[in-house]
């Protein structure tokens, strides 16, 4: 499509340019592949299931995108989406995307999509897309100041090195363990990770390098985003767990709403720095502000998402 291409990342990137077809990112060949049924209705089905066997968020979001923009022109990015979860998904069975055509203007298009599962809404998002307009006012905060990914350790390597820890409590272990058996297709680095005395005390923050696993290419901008919003969801929510995961476990966590908005080109498979941060939380819920950071420092994402989060407190090792 006619738009302004990404900048070219540092060399940890660049090697992904030479990849063959058959390494193509499993993003796009089947978590974002929907299957189309009728005009403006589509079928996505399931990859990744996390552990507590509800539908993944990010991918519901994804799919959604990937609708709406089979719905605009080429010539029309997206520059923001907003999203509610009103139902739990269910693994089992396909979601069914239909898009609706609200708006096709000169400069701006919105389209909404609802995912439905035997015959309910699960999801619905509203989508934004606006044609390049250039203009003089611009402006963004600075990107922080942090390691490149290539002198970080990759997470399965870190969680190994936790594990490898005579030292590391059985509460973390069996946690660590469940995520180690995960298979994800994104690839992340952690900034600065927690050493186990540090677990105690950590601030509602973390910043990691993320991307996704395999080669997408150039390409369409618009699958770009449509990747960046499956990413976005993941270890997001739980940004507001760090400071009470040592005195809570999880009984119960779910999205409510996720917002994002879409402000530079760039590639989803190449590394890009997530920095994520929960202002507040209470009353069962948690919110978390979130910014993807290309490499060369320019901001490409900002996101929001609100979550309920039930917890129940740890028993300690004297009471069992």
């Amino acid at each position: 499509m006619s738009a302004p291409e990404a900048p070219g990342d540092a060399e940890g990137d660049a090697d992904r340019d030479d990849l063959s077809g058959d390494l193509r990112s499993v993003l796009v060949t089947s978590v974002l592949n929907l299957e189309p049924l009728d005009e403006d209705l589509f079928r996505g089905r399931h990859y990744w299931v996390p552990t507590s066997q509800r539908l993944f968020g990010g991918q519901i979001v994804g799919q959604a995108l990937v609708a709406a923009a089979k719905s605009v022109s080429e010539d029309v990015h997206v520059h923001s989406l907003h999203c509610y979860f009103v139902r739990a998904g269910d693994p089992k069975v396909p979601v069914l995307y239909h898009v609706e055509r609200t708006r096709t203007g000169a400069s701006f298009s919105v389209r909404s999509v609802k995912a439905v599962q035997h015959g309910k809404a699960i999801f619905i998002c509203q989508a934004s897309f606006q044609k390049l307009q250039p203009s003089p006012m611009q402006h963004q905060f600075s990107m922080p100041a942090v390691p490149p990914p290539e002198e970080l350790l990759d997470h399965e390597a870190l969680i190994d090195q936790y594990l490898r820890d005579p030292n590391l409590q059985e509460k973390y272990r069996v946690g660590l363990n469940r995520i180690a058996a995960q298979e994800v297709p994104i690839e992340i680095k952690l900034v600065n990770p927690p050493t186990l005395s540090q677990l105690q005390t950590l601030e509602p923050k973390q910043m990691f390098w993320v991307r996704a696993r395999g080669y997408i290419g150039e390409g369409d901008i618009k699958m770009h985003c449509c990747v960046a919003a499956y990413i976005s969801d993941y270890a997001f929510l739980g940004t507001a767990l760090l400071p009470h995961q040592s005195k809570y476990k999880v009984k119960f966590m779910v999205s409510l709403d996720h917002s994002m908005w879409f402000h530079a080109p760039f590639r989803a498979d190449h590394w890009m720095l997530y920095e994520c941060e929960s202002p507040w939380a209470g009353g069962c819920r948690g919110l978390v502000y979130g910014r993807l950071w290309r490499r060369d420092g320019v901001l490409a994402v900002t996101c929001a998402q609100e979550g309920v989060i039930r917890l129940k407190p740890r028993v300690s090792a004297s009471k069992l």
